[in-house]
């Protein structure tokens, strides 16, 4: 699922807004005039679905806005647009502000967030309508599947570490294998009850270690699969393999819902905000953004310094004019933001229709 360009909220009717959680839905009619007409809460299932659907046939015309629509929100958004109801899409930063500064002195309870999401939906100028994507959304499914794996992978090494530290004299080298721990533990003999307990976990955990990379490698000759059918050209850049395109072509989405380079490394975190005051100008780092997209695009400047590129002359340049190690790094991955947006924007002209 993904955002269409943006979409302006017509000043008429009423917004039916959804405050989703995994167990529930609350939705509050908010009209013109910013104010709640009805409420509603519902569970999470078919039953709950249907009843906020009656709930909401009482306005015909009425638009929906749900925050986080492509997040938390995302399984009632596909239903509705399945019955081919738009839906617009409330960022959840925006609906959180509106709540802050309202008159309730931000008191927070599940009818007080839709209406915040409501009031977000009928004040901001231009929101995003949200589009069901299926190639995408698995895309995202299995990148996201593979970085659980991975992350389960490490906590798993260090286990490991923890417990073969205490079986070999100064434990074992880092940038541990399974094979290489199986070979320390075929040299490991102990006598004592406590040892042959620490090898018996030691051996549970090199099994385990083996069945997760084969999960990740398959998931990854998934992935690998998927960037080679979306026919993208992301991939001859430096720095970006199958894993970093993959990460990228399914957290952007439909690169054409960017305006511009400019909204596109917004939306990566990599556009430094204004912080100017009077005569003084200043920027300092963006926290936003989608950290994910910030984390590929950091891969990719690594590589482009590590060897001889256009972009490690660029952060060279940034380096010999004063700047320090992060802050031309900043400059660099703004610079391959324009790079990355230009190649997409391409490769959507010659290939409209990404297939996973």
């Amino acid at each position: 699922m993904s955002a269409a360009p943006e979409q302006v909220i017509a000043r008429h009717g009423v917004v039916i807004a959804v405050d989703p959680h995994k167990a529930s839905w609350t939705a509050v009619v908010v009209t013109a005039d910013l104010a709640a007409a009805a409420a509603i809460r519902v569970e999470v299932n078919r039953a709950g679905y249907r009843q906020l659907r009656r709930f909401a046939a009482a306005w015909p015309d009425a638009r929906w806005a749900i925050e986080g629509a492509v997040g938390l929100g995302a399984p009632l958004a596909q239903r509705l647009r399945e019955d081919q109801i738009a839906v617009i899409d409330v960022p959840a930063k925006l609906a959180r502000r509106v709540r802050l500064l309202s008159t309730g002195h931000g008191r927070k309870s599940d009818q007080a967030d839709a209406l915040s999401v409501g009031i977000a939906a009928w004040s901001a100028q231009t929101l995003r309508a949200v589009q069901i994507d299926d190639a995408i959304a698995a895309l995202r499914a299995v990148t996201e599947h593979r970085d659980d794996m991975v992350r389960a992978r490490t906590q798993l090494i260090n286990r490991l570490h923890a417990v073969m530290v205490k079986l070999v004299p100064s434990g074992l080298a880092r940038g541990l294998s399974a094979e290489a721990a199986a070979e320390a533990l075929r040299r490991v003999r102990p006598r004592d009850s406590l040892g042959r307990t620490l090898r018996t976990i030691a051996a549970d955990l090199v099994t385990e270690l083996r069945r997760l990379d084969r999960r990740i490698a398959e998931a990854t000759q998934t992935l690998r699969d998927a960037v080679t059918a979306s026919g993208t050209t992301l991939t001859a850049l430096l720095g970006i393999g199958d894993v970093v395109a993959a990460k990228m072509l399914a957290r952007t989405g439909p690169v054409g819902r960017f305006a511009s380079s400019a909204a596109f490394a917004s939306y990566c975190g990599v556009a430094p905000i204004e912080v100017s005051s009077g005569d003084v100008v200043r920027h300092r780092l963006s926290r936003a953004g989608d950290r994910q997209l910030n984390y590929a695009l950091h891969v990719m400047a690594l590589s482009q310094i590590r060897y001889d590129s256009p972009g490690r002359s660029y952060y060279q340049r940034k380096r010999a004019a004063g700047k320090n190690h992060k802050e031309a790094m900043r400059c660099l991955k703004r610079r391959l933001t324009d790079v990355v947006y230009r190649t997409m924007t391409n490769d959507s002209v010659s290939s409209p229709s990404p297939a996973a």
